[in-house]
């Protein structure tokens, strides 16, 4: 097993336990990221982190009708989601997920940093799930400092597609993970 695989095990796990403690009438309510609502942004969080994260163990595109999925629309969404994350850990359980590259469709990557970047986005999305449904989001300093390790590395990328605001300060002591978020241009401390 490579070193990133523990990383998005965390990051899975504590995204799940958000998820399951979103109540219904959290998801109309607004996010912390601009325009989305709770139901919007748990929706991308599904999307991405669970069956993003199996298709691209599998090297399988994401089908259209995934893409346009309410998967909130059904109560039990979040228990859905944690096994989804079961599955998806799992494909990436075997050595030949890591080996090679995963064409997304619009770029090909190596499958070490699409699966680093899904770290982050469980990591990074699941605290906003946390925020904005008034919980706490809390990783493990070594899971942190990957985190912050690959927000860093594609920050600029991100900023220039929206995908990040520009960095917020952070205290003297902030945690990796407190260093990654403001590096993402979100605020630990709000």
């Amino acid at each position: 097993m490579n070193s990133i695989h523990p990383h998005l095990t965390i990051c899975a796990a504590e995204a799940a336990r958000v998820a399951r403690a979103v109540s219904p009438d959290q998801l109309t309510m607004p996010s912390v990221c601009d325009a989305w609502t709770v139901r919007e942004l748990a929706n991308h969080l599904v999307l991405y982190s669970s069956h993003g994260l199996e298709h691209r163990a599998l090297r399988v595109q994401l089908p259209d009708e995934l893409v346009q999925r309410d998967f909130t629309a059904e109560a039990d969404w979040a228990e859905q989601y944690a096994g989804r994350l079961e599955r998806a850990l799992k494909a990436w359980s075997v050595p030949e997920a890591w080996e090679g590259e995963v064409d997304l469709g619009f770029t090909v990557m190596p499958a070490a940093e699409i699966a680093s970047l899904i770290v982050k986005e469980l990591a990074l999305h699941g605290w906003d799930l946390a925020r904005s449904t008034g919980q706490v989001f809390s990783l493990p300093e070594a899971t942190g400092a990957f985190v912050l390790t690959v927000v860093e590395e594609h920050a600029e990328v991100y900023r220039q597609y929206d995908g990040f605001a520009s960095p917020v300060p952070t205290a003297g002591d902030a945690t990796a993970f407190e260093r990654a978020l403001a590096t993402s241009g979100r605020d630990p401390r709000a």
